[in-house]
């Protein structure tokens, strides 16, 4: 009888499974989970749903998510399952049976392998333990320093972050986008929904840096342009409220300076919390009550991430840290030339291959960042 190698049978592979499998399993709440699906599918049932097909769509995207979210969990369990008793089996006809079991073995270390790869995958769930990490967020990005180079690195950024949301089944619907005179980006605004989607976008939130051979000057040199990204997560409906008074509403056309031609009637808002100087806009419905609704829902969790930042801010001031959160204090650099790579400042991960980060490939910055908070 050949015998399987003790190295082979007892590969690191089964025990890190289960153990991450453990503590996946209590992080995900199947019950919670599935209740959360009877309550979104039961928003189907609204008389009035259609009425406005973006936030049909939107939910008919997050129950999709939801139902593959749980088709996952409900095969990985099973899997396991059948893979424990799979190895009880082996185990048992090696003690009794002379047969040649290495075949069997090999098959089910394979298998292991196999799905210990997906679990690891869903283990970024674990880094998710703040409070909004599973809202809806919104994104702005903003062109810096820089000139006619910052509003087209504005758009890059929103080129990457687009393909990404897209590979990754996020729903994305925009906001608010203002054009520069000579093309590129000043500024643009997305609601995204999905699986996590501010737990992901979270520390994307900074001073993105890019270096290039400016394509805008005759001598072509060596530019840097800045753009800023804000990520904030949509807080519930009662989780701050506003005076009437302390806020300012502005209507103007969508279809004015700037705009995407969305229409031509004011219906696009701009609300300013005057006490803060916030200010939140929407132009992405016909509707202007349904862009005054949003905008405000947009003006609150801006308000909500400025009072925690200022919190925060007033911790660190009494521990005696210093921050630094001026314009050029990046958290990202591109650098196009004279060489080619992308560092994140904060977690020290870089890659080489830019083109591949700008066409969206940005999980492992994502990850590394989520790791680095929390060493």
């Amino acid at each position: 009888m050949q015998s399987f190698s003790a190295e082979e049978k007892n590969n690191d592979c089964w025990p890190n499974l289960i153990k991450s499998w453990t503590k996946l399993n209590t992080f995900f709440d199947f019950d919670k989970q599935k209740e959360e699906l009877s309550r979104l599918k039961n928003g189907l049932e609204q008389k009035d749903l259609w009425q406005n097909p973006k936030e049909a769509k939107s939910l008919f995207a997050e129950i999709k998510n939801k139902e593959d979210e749980l088709n996952f969990w409900e095969d990985l369990s099973q899997k396991i399952k059948d893979l424990t008793e799979e190895k009880e089996i082996l185990t048992l006809m090696e003690k009794e049976s002379q047969e040649d079991l290495t075949v069997n073995w090999q098959k089910w270390n394979q298998t292991v392998l196999a799905l210990w790869k997906k679990v690891q995958e869903k283990e970024t769930l674990l880094f998710f333990d703040q409070p909004f990490d599973q809202s809806e967020a919104f994104l702005t990005i903003k062109s810096g320093a820089g000139g006619l180079d910052a509003e087209d690195w504005a758009e890059m950024l929103l080129r990457m972050y687009l393909r990404f949301l897209e590979k990754n089944n996020f729903h994305v619907e925009m906001v608010e986008k203002s054009v520069g005179k000579e093309g590129g980006l000043k500024n643009v605004s997305l609601k995204i929904s999905g699986s996590y989607p501010y737990g992901f976008l979270r520390g994307e939130h900074g001073i993105h840096r890019l270096v290039r051979l400016s394509p805008f000057n005759v001598a072509k040199s060596r530019e840097t342009s800045f753009a800023s990204v804000e990520v904030i997560p949509f807080i519930p409906e009662d989780a701050l409220k506003i005076e009437e008074k302390d806020l300012k509403i502005e209507t103007f056309r969508a279809g004015g300076p700037g705009g995407q031609h969305v229409n031509t009637t004011d219906s696009a808002v701009r609300i300013t919390h005057l006490p803060t100087n916030l200010t939140a806009s929407c132009q992405s419905e016909r509707s202007q009550f349904q862009n005054k609704e949003l905008a405000l829902r947009i003006l609150k969790a801006k308000i909500f991430k400025k009072q925690k930042e200022e919190k925060e801010q007033s911790v660190s001031s009494l521990r005696g840290e210093q921050r630094d959160v001026s314009f050029g204090s990046q958290i990202r650099s591109y650098v196009l030339h004279p060489y080619t790579l992308v560092k994140d400042h904060r977690s020290g991960y870089s890659v080489s291959n830019v083109n591949s980060v700008l066409d969206g490939e940005i999980e492992e910055f994502i990850k590394s960042y989520l790791r680095h908070t929390h060493l």
